[in-house]
């Protein structure tokens, strides 16, 4: 069974890479006048932020270094 924070990051991982894919497929301009990607990707961010704040104390202080 994975460990809870294993899970998360793996959630963020799996939103980081639909972003992209999202991306990949329109330029600014497209992207600006497309109010179903930028749904997608907000989407996409809020998962990442949601994931990120259920992340345990203790394994985020293991990793200080980083800005969270």
């Amino acid at each position: 069974m994975k460990r809870p924070e294993q899970l998360y990051l793996q959630d963020i991982i799996e939103a980081c890479d639909a972003i992209q894919r999202f991306l990949r497929r329109t330029d600014e301009k497209a992207f600006m006048q497309d109010e179903l990607v930028q749904s997608a990707i907000l989407q996409k961010l809020i998962v990442i932020g949601e994931a990120a704040a259920r992340l345990p104390r203790n394994f985020v202080e293991s990793l200080s270094e980083k800005s969270w």
